[in-house]
């Protein structure tokens, strides 16, 4: 299933408006009973079989929507578009100076839509497959700097509950480059304490073990055993004595979700000083820029960040050129 990538900079739910269309017909997604039949098909698919993420079944979800609603306005066909259609389609997001990343997207998810559409024997034939990807400038990815790492890792207050788990959240951030939905998803059974590793689970829910760093393992266990317990207490709950449990609560005593902790992030990071624009991804390309950095191969890099693909991660040596400046005058014979 290909991956969806990031919305860009548009507002959730904006689609470019059909040309020729009135502005006031078909204003959500489209009444063709047989394409919304097979987008919640589509979209029970994703999410239950597929195993893709909530927040990857959401964005196909949105990208779909907004083509159904373009589909209705234009007068098209939505499960049989033509070549011209489709680029009709792409051309006005364009025209709307949509961003060449957002645009690929939703054309990302209509080729998986057509796709298993095909398999399920709901169209006999495709022309997505025909329509070329726009091309999307390849950017760096922001990392935080040494001192502002520093910075950053200090920020939270010790001598409070909440100030140990922002700080077990943070050291797990850089230790193990996970994404934000991974760390929200751990629980205590996550960890093996007797070799320092947590199990993530990734897109698809692929799973793969990340050793931890002693200073990082220190936090989360300080956390767990001083803080945790506090927040529960101080919210009236009580540890449930079977399922698993959350590794990260809020102060009501509820697991904390993606959102929860980047709010958590995004105020930590003002505190230390950071740029507005530092991300908790961004702890993940530092994890990744700095294993480089330090001497760590493209593939295990790859395997501890769980990319499904080896040009992906290879983005990050674009971020070192000193280490591989070094590494062709060790290796090369006329170094």
């Amino acid at each position: 299933m290909p991956e969806v990538q990031a919305a860009g900079d548009t507002p959730d739910g904006e689609v470019p408006r059909a040309r020729g269309a009135s502005p006031t017909v078909g204003s959500g997604a489209s009444g063709d009973a047989a394409y919304l039949q097979a987008l919640d098909g589509f979209i029970a698919y994703i999410s239950r079989v597929a195993g893709l993420s909530p927040e990857t079944v959401r964005a196909y979800e949105g990208h779909l929507e907004a083509y159904g609603a373009w589909v209705a306005r234009a007068g098209v066909d939505p499960l049989r578009p033509s070549v011209r259609e489709l680029r009709r389609y792409l051309a006005d997001f364009r025209a709307a100076r949509y961003a060449p990343r957002t645009v690929a997207a939703h054309l990302s998810a209509i080729r998986s839509f057509f796709k298993w559409c095909e398999l399920e024997g709901i169209v006999t034939a495709s022309v997505v497959s025909t329509i070329q990807t726009p091309k999307i400038p390849q950017t760096l990815p922001k990392t935080i700097e040494g001192s502002q790492m520093d910075r950053l890792l200090a920020a939270p207050d010790l001598t409070c509950p909440e100030g140990l788990r922002d700080a077990c959240m943070l050291e797990l951030f850089y230790a193990t480059g996970a994404r934000i939905s991974e760390l929200a998803a751990l629980d205590l059974e996550s960890f093996d304490a007797s070799d320092r590793t947590v199990r993530l689970f990734g897109k698809g829910s692929k799973e793969r073990v990340v050793p931890v760093y002693r200073r990082a393992f220190d936090a989360m266990r300080r956390y767990v055993t001083e803080g945790r317990g506090e927040l529960l207490a101080g919210a009236g709950r009580h540890e449930n004595t079977a399922g698993l449990h959350a590794l990260f609560i809020s102060r009501r005593g509820n697991r904390m979700d993606a959102a929860a902790l980047r709010y958590r992030f995004r105020a930590l990071a003002r505190k230390a000083g950071l740029p507005a624009d530092i991300t908790p991804h961004a702890m993940r390309h530092t994890f990744a820029t700095d294993l480089l950095a330090g001497g760590a191969d493209l593939r295990s890099v790859q395997e501890l960040l769980g990319h499904a693909s080896l040009s992906t991660t290879q983005l990050y040596t674009h971020l070192t050129p000193e280490r591989l400046k070094a590494a062709v005058h060790q290796a090369h014979p006329r170094g």
